[in-house]
């Protein structure tokens, strides 16, 4: 059993997923490069699909004890092209002020468009998988000791987010129509917003992370983007699934869960996992002894939200 554990698994099923993904991105690459004209489009999602279906064929294809280096390959792949070659080198705001400024300019720059197709159309197929797999800021926090949360979660304390989402959005608005001075596209001040907004998260993160003991913290409780995505991630085609046959409810997957999901009580509510804290990270996958939890295709939704509380 141990040998198994130890090597590749190189078998067709594992691939399946992976060309799925690539098919998607390089196929949405090469329709918006012929419509616009433009081959920046063939690259972007060319390079961001290739780098997230490598992260999951590692997830799963390694073994078992290094599972977690596939989506940490994808995350920082997706990661420092999104931060330091959209971002510092072509000077776009990546952070969520940018974005709101973009749609105000009425300009589609690559901020506009990552955050209109990652983050707000893709969960309708993907879930929450941008939190895992592309997020610049938790590809930081990630390398910090809480991957799993020391503690549950703190009732209410994720209104913080939509506080803050409105403050961004008030303070776009004030600067845009009272100020009337915006920040032009590939400014240097556009710079100087990407970089203190990047100060500031990674900031919060880490000191939540060292104060609460869960490197997920600025994600349940600070990041904006999830206001987006908790819309259309209930939609998601993509979830996870408990195979109640194989599951001999050891709880082994909830004790790694980062976001402190309940994966036990979809499993006997004969759900798959549809919560929309749910980032698609796959830790319960490989934490599991039985191989009972998969990635599966499908249509469903739920709305209440079981989490782990204290």
């Amino acid at each position: 059993m141990d040998d198994i554990k130890n090597k590749w698994d190189l078998s067709f099923k594992n691939i399946i997923l992976p060309l799925i993904f690539l098919g998607i991105f390089w196929g949405l690459g090469i329709l918006l490069s012929i419509t616009s004209g433009a081959i920046f489009y063939l690259f972007n999602f060319g390079y961001i699909g290739t780098s997230i279906a490598i992260g999951i064929f590692l997830i799963q294809a390694l073994p078992k004890k290094h599972k977690s280096w596939g989506r940490r390959t994808s995350q920082i792949l997706v990661g420092c092209y999104m931060l330091f070659f959209l971002g510092f080198f072509n000077r776009e705001n990546m952070q969520i002020e940018g974005f709101f400024m973009l749609l105000l300019s009425g300009v589609f720059a690559a901020a506009t468009m990552h955050y209109l197709i990652a983050k707000i159309a893709g969960p309708l197929i993907f879930g929450r998988a941008w939190c895992s797999y592309t997020c610049w800021t938790a590809m930081i926090l990630d390398l910090l000791p809480y991957k799993r949360p020391q503690n549950k979660r703190i009732r209410y304390l994720g209104i913080v987010r939509y506080i803050y989402f409105f403050l961004s959005l008030s303070l776009v608005l004030f600067i845009w129509f009272v100020l009337k001075d915006p920040v032009q596209p590939q400014s240097t001040a556009e710079l100087y917003w990407l970089m203190g907004g990047n100060v500031l998260f990674y900031g919060l993160g880490i000191t939540l992370a060292y104060r609460l003991r869960d490197n997920r913290a600025f994600c349940k409780y600070i990041c904006p983007i999830p206001v987006f995505q908790k819309i259309t991630s209930r939609f998601s085609l993509l979830k996870i699934k408990i195979d109640p046959d194989k599951c001999v409810d050891c709880g082994k997957c909830e004790k790694v869960c980062p976001m402190d999901v309940k994966l036990l009580e979809y499993k006997n509510n004969n759900q798959r996992i549809l919560s929309t804290e749910c980032i698609w990270c796959s830790t319960c996958t490989y934490a599991c002894p039985n191989n009972a939890i998969t990635s599966t295709m499908g249509f469903d939704m739920g709305i209440k939200e079981r989490l782990n509380y204290r």
